[in-house]
């Protein structure tokens, strides 16, 4: 083949990636047209704490709606508990301490330790979708034994996870209130499944965006008619109900997102789906 052939079967090559409908090229080149923020050791803690307050900021709008508006009320998992101005606001100075003073340094030591490769091409979208799928399924594993063991010992129980127990009733700012300790371990689990898996770091970006939108949606305090526990079928996944009852009951529903490592261990507590 001579070099001209060549050029063109290349050439070739790249407009049937870029022109394949199931590719995310066109999406990876614009981020990838922020590479000097992508490889800077300050994103992934500004991606964290940005990604965590968006996801937050509805249920936020809502918690107050609800106080007053009944269509809105009458979503919420546990309809005679509203957070106040005076709960939220801990919860979100705690939340920016610990992303300045510990989750910072953690990531600028992770940003040493493994630099930002950022591959030319994309992954392709069912690749996508299996890895951030199996990387859910490893989490959720991980937090169970994580969680379970930590209810079952009273001394990780009182030193570590007891603080996260404050609020019974749950609003989306309560997700991430809790010790150094729950919150850097977990954050690890979150952090190391894609590196395991070898994912391409749009994988991994997105993985990290769905993983911290559905800690947000369990811990809001609401079933809407979209909430992913309605969307999943079967009783698969628990949602928000399902991790409502947990922070109710105390002793059920130990894992985060989905119901089967509950059903197998005689921990799965049904909620009771609003209508």
């Amino acid at each position: 083949m001579n070099c001209s052939m060549h050029h063109t079967v290349l050439l070739s090559y790249g407009m049937e990636k870029r022109l394949d409908p199931v590719t995310l090229q066109l999406f990876w080149d614009f981020v990838k047209a922020k590479e000097q923020l992508l490889k800077s050791p300050y994103f992934p803690v500004l991606f964290s704490f940005t990604a965590y307050m968006t996801f937050c900021l509805p249920y936020i709008a809502l918690d107050f709606l609800s106080t007053k508006v009944p269509a809105v009320r009458k979503y919420k998992i546990q309809p005679l508990s509203y957070p106040t101005l005076g709960m939220m606001v801990p919860c979100m100075i705690q939340c920016v301490y610990h992303h300045i003073v510990f989750i910072f340094p953690v990531t600028v030591a992770h940003w040493y330790w493994r630099p930002v490769d950022l591959p030319v091409m994309a992954p392709e979208l069912p690749r996508v979708l299996l890895d951030v799928t199996v990387c859910l399924l490893l989490f959720d594993f991980q937090y169970f034994l994580w969680h379970l063991l930590h209810h079952k010992v009273p001394w990780l129980y009182k030193t570590f996870h007891k603080v996260h127990h404050k609020h019974v009733s749950t609003f989306a700012l309560t997700t991430q209130y809790s010790s150094v300790w729950e919150l850097l371990s977990l954050g690890f689990f979150a952090a190391i499944n894609p590196v395991l898996l070898n994912c391409h770091p749009l994988t991994e970006m997105i993985f990290f965006l769905v993983n911290i939108w559905l800690s947000v949606e369990d811990h809001s305090g609401y079933e809407l008619p979209w909430s992913t526990n309605r969307l999943m079928p079967f009783g698969l996944y628990g949602g928000a109900p399902h991790h409502d009852l947990h922070h109710l009951k105390f002793k059920c529903n130990y894992a985060p997102y989905f119901t089967h490592w509950d059903r197998l261990f005689g921990t799965l507590a049904q909620a009771r789906s609003q209508q």
